[in-house]
């Protein structure tokens, strides 16, 4: 006679945390500084916020490039830093022929940069910093041309605050319920019962700022937030592919609870254009 399984016993808390993989408190804590920063500099003034905006693209940049060379590529460190404060600076001051300008002139720069070195590793090299410029400070520029635009820093809280909703909701559905990994070669701990949890709160989230903070309808915002967060799933999904294919378990150890910049810029950034894009349509 075998004895019959003991019943499974649901998950605490702290073996949920655990389970998620990351340390709350310090996370939770670190998200309010940061949250608390980006309200002051974006209803203070514009320009603190572009400041805000290139110091954080500087680090997210500085730890991509450090990232590639576990691939044996490396980019030119210093023209793809300078070339992410002008993209930024451009798209402020100049709106979208000024954003592109900056990104093409930012490529030049590398592989003028890159003339001068050592012939072996070229196109690894120019092929990674084209890429760093296309999805960190490219996408990133998008939302210097949202803070121009009428209530920009509305807009800009609307897509954060999505987005944010987006890490919450998933981070608590699927830590509480998730039993269906979504892409377990690629993010283990993803399951579809956190995305869903993410669409849920990120487009509530949408709905319910929007007509605050831009009065804006709450059908529109809806629909903001939850292209916001099938955005910054597929960045976050993206970030994972890179760091697995890398080797890394995060860009940095920079933000405790978080990772690297990067790590916490991987939800943002995909969504700014989804974003303007959407306003543009969306709010006359």
């Amino acid at each position: 006679m075998t004895a019959e399984p003991a019943p499974a016993v649901p998950d605490s808390p702290s073996t949920s945390a655990r389970r998620a993989g990351r340390n709350l408190p310090a996370a939770v804590g670190v998200g309010v500084v940061l949250a608390g920063l980006l309200v002051v500099c974006l209803y203070t003034a514009p320009v603190a916020f572009v400041v805000l905006a290139v110091a954080a693209l500087e680090l997210g940049v500085w730890e991509l490039v450090d990232a590639v060379a576990h691939a044996g590529a490396h980019p030119p460190r210093l023209p793809l830093l300078a070339g992410t404060a002008a993209i930024l600076v451009a798209a402020y001051v100049a709106g979208s022929d000024g954003l592109v300008v900056a990104f093409a002139l930012t490529v030049v720069a590398v592989m003028v940069w890159r003339l001068a070195e050592r012939p072996p590793g070229a196109v690894a090299d120019l092929t990674a910093a084209v890429w760093i410029a296309a999805y960190a400070p490219l996408m990133a520029g998008f939302v210097m041309l949202m803070i121009v635009q009428p209530q920009g820093a509305g807009r800009i809280a609307v897509f954060v605050i999505a987005v944010v909703g987006n890490d919450i909701g998933g981070y608590a559905a699927g830590v509480w319920a998730g039993r269906h990994p979504m892409a377990p070669t690629i993010s283990p701990k993803k399951s579809w019962e956190g995305f869903a949890g993410s669409v849920v709160v990120g487009t509530v989230a949408g709905a319910v700022f929007l007509p605050l903070l831009v009065h804006g309808a709450a059908w529109k915002g809806g629909v903001v937030g939850v292209c916001c967060v099938l955005a910054a799933t597929l960045g976050d999904l993206g970030e994972s592919l890179v760091k697995r294919d890398l080797g890394l378990k995060d860009m940095s150890n920079l933000l405790p609870g978080h990772g690297g910049m990067m790590d916490r810029l991987d939800s943002l950034i995909p969504a700014a254009p989804v974003a303007y894009l959407l306003y543009s349509a969306l709010l006359r």
